[in-house]
């Protein structure tokens, strides 16, 4: 008796769904640096982060408890928490290059 060969399908596995960053921008009030802060985050986030990202805007005068979890020295501050490690970028973010290096989305030079 003979047997056929048995054809085997390969195995997928699932696409693993991409790192979801969490980021904190820690302001105080509607400032003019705060709000280029906000603008110039959002704007590196859609294009180096696109749909991976959540940014929570924390405004110091309405919660000035949470600056302490954060250990808030200066505002605006944003605060990478995830991926890990936890890394914090202090100033408008008006420096792409360095904003990018100190989230680690882009490598030192």
């Amino acid at each position: 008796m003979k047997t056929k060969p048995v054809k085997r399908r390969p195995v997928r596995t699932p696409a693993r769904p991409a790192k979801l960053w969490q980021l904190r921008l820690y302001v105080t009030d509607q400032t003019a640096k705060s709000i280029a802060a906000l603008a110039n985050l959002k704007t590196i986030c859609e294009t180096h982060l696109k749909g991976r990202y959540r940014i929570r805007v924390i405004d110091l005068l309405k919660h000035p408890q949470l600056a302490r979890g954060d250990q808030i020295l200066a505002i605006p501050t944003v605060v990478r928490r995830l991926p890990s490690p936890v890394r914090m970028i202090i100033g408008n973010l008006s420096d792409t290059e360095r904003v990018l290096v100190g989230l680690d989305l882009r490598a030192g030079t």
